[in-house]
């Protein structure tokens, strides 16, 4: 059941983007699922091509530190900090901010390429998701047609090792929507048109995570 107070982002998301009215359950149910990802102590991780590469790392830069919220760090952390380097630690008791844990698949040049060179091009995601997953995460598959080979074959080992799997993709869906535990499938076939829709659910996603577990009444 979603929190009374997370519907104001919902609402807002779909007076903006009337179309996404067509998968607002979906939107709901996939912030439901990140939701308790992290509150049982897991992270996400996200995988897409060309622009949805983008918004791979778009994402882990807005959970990995503050959206709009202020994210202080605990105060036994601070003091510790500060009793390790009374200077530098004064500074980053200031600055550092709590994340929610989130790892691009698409970020780690010398390893993917070495993988893609050395051994296989489409289980680039798979075996980054096998070095990082682990049982309470998720993981992301971007993908606007829904059937990229290379985010099918990390969506393969996620279930195999007992990672939920978040789908974000077109109005088709494609092989993702069949395997996903969720898929937001925005309602455009055209890829640019698609990757219009898929930033402001994550943009979603990224505000309603931040006030249920950073926001005032947290």
């Amino acid at each position: 059941m979603l929190e009374k107070r997370l519907e104001k982002h919902i609402d807002l998301l779909i007076e903006r983007y009337p179309v996404l009215e067509a998968c607002k359950e979906d939107i709901i149910s996939g912030y439901e699922l990140l939701e308790e990802c992290y509150t049982n102590g897991g992270k996400l991780l996200i995988a897409g091509n060309g622009g949805s590469a983008a918004d791979a790392e778009h994402i882990a830069g807005e959970l990995m530190k503050r959206f709009k919220t202020p994210r202080p760090i605990p105060n036994e952390l601070k003091e510790r900090l500060i009793e390790i380097d009374p200077v530098r630690g004064e500074n980053l008791s200031k600055n550092l901010e709590r994340p929610l844990m989130a790892i691009p698949l698409v970020a780690h040049e010398a390893l993917t390429t070495a993988y893609i060179n050395d051994v296989d091009g489409l289980g680039v995601f798979a075996q980054q998701l096998y070095g990082f997953g682990k049982k309470n995460d998720v993981f992301l598959g971007i993908s606007t047609s829904g059937n990229s080979q290379n985010v099918m074959s990390a969506t393969v080992v996620a279930r195999a090792l007992g990672i939920k799997v978040l789908g974000l993709t077109g109005e088709l869906g494609g092989e993702l929507n069949m395997v996903s535990n969720v898929c937001v499938k925005v309602p455009e076939t055209e890829t640019y048109r698609i990757q219009e829709l898929h930033l402001p659910v994550y943009h979603c996603w990224c505000l309603m995570l931040e006030d249920h577990f950073f926001g005032a009444d947290a």
